[in-house]
């Protein structure tokens, strides 16, 4: 009977992925599922709902409930898998913050959770609270997984990996989402033949080979890529596989920003040419924080609620676990080796195989030159962000900030230097204090 224990359990719909999954699962339908949070609202929206896709699936499984910090060591202790989907600082203040200042400098962001200024400063209050739940793990439950799809993946997975003694994979949903998104949207056919390979680092790990019946399909994507004229959502990425080969696996919104090419105040053009949505985070929040009296309605007033499992990797992965039989999924591990042409202290998006024996990742070899040359632009910052929060120097926040293509692009070194000043003061309470 295996637990498992979700951080950030007030993430309704995500819980109701991920732990309803877990109950559709045979091998994990009877775990303990402990859910930890700091909000008791959501907290009990989430025990409600889940407590009925339990009782309407024979209530095989144990659903406890833990708030706040005083309880967060009990909610950990003895588990098998923890799974961590946290906002630390919320939309209000911490990401409207994150938006609004860079924006006087002139700096404008997307989605602002992964890289330039606001990947930065989410990954500086977040890795804080992740080395706490690490020290609870290592103390209560030493042998768990630590399945992380909390943004920044990179920076976060990264400081776990590097800095704490739990076992961790970052998870997110682009790798097993982007070879057929590419193709649907390019109206080529779909299915269990076509066969991929993705490796790069989070958000930005690039499509290495397509086939189909062992026909190598990239000429016929670049073809259509190439013919399609009319404004659509993924602008930018076209682009990038025109001019850099490749197709990359997170959105054109997320990809605009983790380059010096797309958001520039001296060619505001550009915005409308690629169809790129600025200040796109803030008005998903927006609209979900509307939409979601509606939606609880839905998911906590419906006695009859069911679940269908998902796409999403983690009962996947616990359930290899538990059977010891195989699952391959892309995952977010150090490089050990496995992308011989990106730094070792980074952490890579490769294949990898879950069993009963843990995470074992695939070896890669080089990326195409210029496709590691874009990532490497990109783990720069990151792993200054790192030291950052591992050494509370305030020099690394400014050089992870002078390092990111987009904002180095866009303002000088005392401008930096400046918007970083306002957004740690801005942030008090949220950050521990650097010197």
């Amino acid at each position: 009977m295996p637990k498992i224990t979700f951080m950030g359990a007030g993430s309704t719909v995500f819980a109701k992925n991920v732990l309803g999954d877990s109950m559709m699962t045979p091998a994990l339908e009877d775990s303990v599922i402990a859910l930890y949070d700091i909000d008791a609202v959501r907290l009990e929206d989430s025990k409600r709902m889940l407590d009925t896709i339990n009782r309407n699936n024979g209530g095989k499984a144990t659903i406890e409930t833990y708030l706040g910090v005083e309880n967060r060591k009990a909610a950990l202790r003895g588990a098998n898998y923890v799974v961590d989907a946290i906002q630390v600082g919320g939309y209000e203040p911490c990401t409207v913050t994150d938006f609004e200042i860079p924006k006087k400098y002139g700096l404008r962001q997307t989605i602002a959770d992964t890289l330039g200024i606001g990947g930065i400063f989410r990954a500086l209050r977040t890795i804080p609270v992740l080395f706490d739940f690490a020290r609870d793990m290592e103390e209560v439950c030493p042998d768990a997984w630590f399945l992380n799809y909390t943004n920044p993946m990179a920076m976060l997975s990264g400081a776990m990996q590097r800095y704490t003694g739990v076992k961790t994979v970052g998870l997110c949903h682009s790798v097993q989402v982007c070879c057929e998104g590419l193709m649907k949207g390019l109206g080529m056919e779909y299915d269990d033949t076509v066969q991929w390979k993705i490796a790069g680092i989070n958000h930005q790990a690039w499509l290495l080979e397509v086939t189909k019946n062992g026909v190598d399909l990239y000429p016929e994507i670049k073809r259509r890529a190439l013919a399609r004229t009319e404004k659509h959502h993924d602008m930018v990425r076209y682009e990038i596989m025109k001019r850099f080969g490749y197709y990359v696996t997170e959105s054109s919104e997320h990809n605009s920003e983790y380059m010096p090419y797309f958001i520039k105040s001296t060619h505001p053009e550009l915005i409308d040419q690629f169809n790129i949505p600025l200040d796109e985070y803030p008005r998903r929040c927006i609209n979900q924080i509307a939409e979601w009296e509606k939606m609880r309605e839905n998911l906590l007033g419906d006695e009859n609620l069911t679940h269908t499992r998902s796409r999403e990797y983690a009962s996947y992965i616990m359930e290899a676990m538990e059977t010891n039989r195989p699952f391959k999924f892309g995952g977010n591990v150090i490089n050990t080796g496995l992308i011989t042409n990106l730094p070792s202290n980074a952490c890579v998006e490769v294949p990898c195989i879950a069993d009963a024996s843990g995470v074992q990742s695939v070896f890669i070899g080089d990326l195409p030159e210029q496709c590691a040359a874009m990532n490497r632009t990109n783990i720069n910052p990151q792993l200054l962000a790192i030291e950052a929060a591992v050494t509370k120097k305030k020099d690394y926040i400014y050089q992870a900030a002078m390092l990111d293509p987009h904002t180095a692009a866009e303002l000088t070194i005392d401008q930096i230097v400046s918007m970083c000043d306002d957004l740690i003061e801005a942030h008090k309470g949220w950050l521990p204090e650097y010197h």
